[in-house]
């Protein structure tokens, strides 16, 4: 395993990460809390250091699979959760992976946060994320002025912003790292779907921002097992894509073959390695729901680097989609003029307290 520091702090982590969200959902399938905590031990014996959870994972199941599997105060790993989902006043049921509704007032959060740290059994959070935010989040002072007293008050050491769930969110994630003190931001960033994910890249540079890169594999195509026969469980979001992503994802597959051939690296294995070759990129968290895929992916930072020769080629093949013609896809998110009209009231502002 190899290990790289977020920016600006003294957080450092492993190369790959465990995405908590497949031990403690049940949407990867269902797993007992000990099948859930022996995952997480072996991953740990793997090399993998930094776990990535949320509140909503499981109702805090997936804080408290983490507090059993490693006990209160770990030294040897490195938790980041998520807050602003209501998990405890949302008296509806809730229907697959529908969204709670969030709740992002002074009270709450810090009601939250006294929760996570409870449940992970830890006295202060080393990475504590604003889960899928929105524009109304990225721009609420009163948000940010409480996440700030709770950093003063030591309950939490570091801030990031977690973009979701569907892919997009290029405005809120620009406008986070531009205008908000944060360490981290997640996106969503693999091979096949490049954008908006390595258009973060700029602005992480210039502000100092770690990236936590989630769906590395494009929700499985890469790591190279669906056949135009793969049938997906009732329960899974897959099941829900029309049939063209699954045949079309595997014709793309047909041209990313130089990335294994005479080599000795899976698929899976190049498809992070793709995504650790961006500086900025921090951690990556492929889903992780059996050992032998775990230690798969835990392998990959210490194979041989991608070329730049293999970089070049992924590109222009990502300029053409990979040889299909298909519908370009539709990113969530405010257009870029909700972000230029919140700038021009910060500069408006900054004017009148200069004034």
């Amino acid at each position: 395993m190899k290990f790289r520091t977020f920016p600006q702090t003294d957080l450092t982590v492993s190369e790959v990460g465990f995405g908590v969200w497949t031990v403690a959902t049940g949407w990867w399938g269902a797993k007992t809390d000990a099948e859930a905590i022996a995952l997480l031990h072996t991953a740990r014996d793997c090399g993998i250091t930094f776990f990535d959870t949320a509140d909503t994972y499981g109702n805090g199941r997936g804080e408290d699979l983490l507090l059993q599997a490693f006990g209160p105060n770990p030294s040897d790993v490195v938790y980041a959760t998520k807050f602003g989902y209501d998990i405890y006043n949302d008296t509806g049921e809730r229907r697959g992976q529908q969204e709670l509704p969030t709740n992002f007032s002074p009270e709450f959060v810090r009601f939250a946060c006294e929760q996570s740290l409870r449940r992970l059994g830890v006295e202060a959070i080393p990475l504590w994320q604003v889960h899928n935010a929105r524009m109304d989040s990225v721009v609420n002072d009163e948000l940010w002025a409480t996440l700030e007293e709770l950093k003063q008050d030591g309950k939490v050491l570091h801030v990031g912003v977690a973009l979701g769930p569907a892919n997009g969110w290029l405005t809120e994630g620009v406008a986070a790292m531009r205008h908000r003190d944060i360490a981290a931001l997640q996106v969503i960033h693999n091979i096949l779907e490049q954008h908006p994910g390595g258009d973060f890249f700029p602005d992480a540079r210039a502000h100092d921002v770690g990236l936590i890169v989630r769906v590395p594999h494009s929700s499985g195509m890469l790591e190279g097992h669906y056949t135009p026969d793969t049938v997906f469980p009732a329960n899974d979001h897959r099941r829900h894509r029309p049939r063209s992503w699954l045949i079309n994802g595997i014709k793309k597959l047909e041209t990313l073959k130089f990335l294994t051939d005479g080599r000795n690296q899976t698929l899976g294995q190049a498809a992070i390695k793709f995504i650790l070759a961006e500086p900025n990129v921090t951690s990556v968290l492929p889903n992780i729901y059996d050992e032998a895929q775990l230690r798969e992916f835990a392998a990959a930072p210490d194979l041989p680097d991608l070329t730049a020769e293999d970089l070049q080629r992924i590109a222009d093949l990502e300029a053409i989609n990979f040889g299909v013609e298909e519908e370009a896809p539709k990113h969530k998110g405010e257009p870029i003029s909700a972000l230029e009209a919140w700038e021009v009231e910060l500069a408006n502002r900054q004017t009148a307290v200069v004034a």
